[in-house]
């Protein structure tokens, strides 16, 4: 339990179900005197919630185990010039990780999460599923789990919209029924992003570049800055009345970012390539055609996916598609199945 409404009523669900339930409330990040970090007010609400249920409660601390196994890698990434995607990494290292362990230790016969999505056991095999909601899966996040994580596992909010569950919660006078819905980076918060990053790494400034190689600006770090991103490159508004500026590529080898405008053919491409693939719960075939999401906020578009022999994914497009980022997940579709997912590491024009 987050301390959020979804986890909130996903308790509520599952006591209607007949369900003995225990609300835990994983503390990942330690507290810092920039006021970002809200986990002392959260286990509050976890408090008031579970007593307002009736369910015992308990608070553990995975920050070690976050920051080892999440955030180091989340720095690495930057690094290197990409665009990670903490939440995935935290689903599989830390809340069906460290979390699902503890739970079993106390006895748990299944875990359960406010995620919108659903599970479908079938014998040995374990099926992530689509939610109802369809503006609210989540299942993009969940696509490295793997079927001994996804072996115990209840989704309470499977058929259930985001309106219905405020309904719920309203209902039973839930002290969070009309809190905001969390955003930021996974555990840590909403907050100046390039401010707490620079905490962590530092900047490297170099030359901002039009696509012909001429000096347009100057960037405070490659970090700082992703594909088809339009805001805070501080070059102004259009030029020559032919759009913004837009960042069209990261050249880390000089350390320039490249921008152009006008023109979005420089952030189209066709396929790309993935490692770290996870199957849920094995590839359909070398070779099959699905859809695909490359971001979250995204309409899963129509792809041809081959296993290559090295075990990573190629993905060609059916349509061309913009700004698909390094760092990031592809994550694959069946219909209702998320069939699973693996990161992005080159892009083809």
């Amino acid at each position: 339990m987050s301390g959020g409404v979804d986890s909130a009523v996903s308790a509520y669900l599952l006591q209607q179900q007949g369900y003995n339930v225990v609300a835990l409330f994983m503390h990942n990040w330690e507290e810092t005197d920039d006021g970002c970090c809200t986990a002392e007010q959260d286990f509050e609400d976890v408090k008031r919630v579970s007593d307002k249920l009736g369910i015992p409660y308990y608070s553990v601390n995975f920050a070690k185990e976050y920051r080892e196994r999440v955030f180091d890698y989340f720095l690495d990434e930057y690094r290197k010039g990409r665009t990670p995607n903490p939440d995935v990494l935290c689903n599989r290292e830390i809340k069906f990780g460290p979390f699902l362990q503890y739970a079993k230790a106390l006895g748990a016969d299944y875990i359960a999460t406010g995620h919108y999505c659903g599970i479908e056991h079938t014998g040995n095999a374990h099926y992530l599923l689509k939610a109802r909601d369809q503006s609210k899966d989540q299942t993009y996040f969940l696509n490295q789990l793997s079927q001994r994580q996804l072996q115990d596992v209840l989704f309470p909010l499977a058929d259930v919209t985001k309106a219905e569950v405020r309904q719920i919660a309203e209902k039973l006078g839930l002290v969070n029924a009309k809190k905001k819905d969390s955003t930021g980076i996974c555990f840590i918060g909403e907050r100046n992003f390039r401010k707490f990053l620079q905490g962590y790494l530092p900047c490297q400034p170099g030359d901002i570049v039009d696509t012909n190689g001429k000096r347009v600006g100057e960037h405070i770090g490659l970090m700082y800055y992703t594909l088809g991103q339009r805001r805070g490159l501080g070059l102004g508004g259009s030029v020559d009345g032919d759009g913004r500026w837009f960042v069209a590529e990261k050249d880390l080898a000089s350390n320039r970012l490249v921008v152009s405008h006008g023109d979005e053919s420089v952030l189209m491409s066709r396929w790309l390539l993935a490692s770290g693939v996870n199957f849920i719960p094995s590839a359909p075939s070398q070779h099959f055609v699905c859809t695909a999401k490359f971001r979250y906020r995204q309409a899963e578009q129509g792809v041809y996916v081959t296993v290559l022999e090295d075990g990573r994914l190629k993905v060609e497009f059916h349509e061309p598609q913009r700004a698909v980022t390094p760092g990031q997940f592809v994550v694959l579709y069946d219909e209702r199945r998320c069939l699973g997912g693996a990161t992005i590491d080159e892009v083809y024009k």
